[in-house]
């Protein structure tokens, strides 16, 4: 079977995303099952200066429970986590949480390429990343992190992206497993 193809050992995913990703993570997240067994940890690109609504927001749309990523919380199967806006967000080896204030990576704190980076550390080969819509380059870096850790790597297709910007830095750079429009981005969690 090819690497593309079996998704059998995957233990985590992370997404990144930025302007747009609003809506693209209600598309590949909302039809998610309760029970499902898979944590969901996700950077979407939020001014620092604002509280960060994502949790209220997603809580509405998905079965799952949703939770802001806490400092050394554990991270639990069937929930999706949002970092919060002004701290960067790490996945510790004892797949725990990490927040910090480093500077901003791209002009964004929470960073993707630091979740990516962190828990590619972390998971090795059980992770899965996926990279969506956005106006910046960040993520395309976390995202070969993933890769070159033996992870699986999604890049939603440029030509259906919001905003290109993100996903076509990540395939500048790398050439993921899959390249998928949104719809295929759902299904695929779907039968994870």
């Amino acid at each position: 079977m090819s690497k593309s193809s079996d998704f059998s050992h995957i233990e985590a995913i992370v997404i990144g995303a930025s302007a747009g990703g609003i809506d693209a993570l209600q598309e590949i997240l909302s039809d998610l099952p309760s029970g499902y067994r898979l944590p969901v940890i996700v950077v979407l690109h939020i001014p620092e200066e604002r509280e960060s609504r994502l949790t209220e927001l997603f809580s509405r749309w998905v079965a799952l429970p949703v939770r802001e990523a806490l400092d050394k919380d554990e991270i639990a199967a069937g929930t999706v986590y949002f970092a919060g806006a002004g701290y960067h967000l790490s996945v510790e080896t004892d797949r725990s949480f990490a927040l910090s204030c480093e500077m901003p990576v791209f002009f964004s704190r929470p960073s993707i390429d630091v979740l990516m980076e962190s828990a590619a550390q972390a998971y090795g080969r059980g992770l899965l990343g996926i990279l969506l819509t956005g106006a910046s380059q960040d993520g395309a870096a976390g995202l070969a992190c993933v890769a070159e850790c033996g992870g699986m790597t999604v890049v939603q297709d440029p030509a259906q992206a919001q905003i290109s910007t993100m996903p076509q830095a990540a395939l500048d750079r790398m050439t993921p497993d899959l390249v998928l429009p949104l719809s295929g981005i759902r299904d695929l969690l779907l039968n994870l």
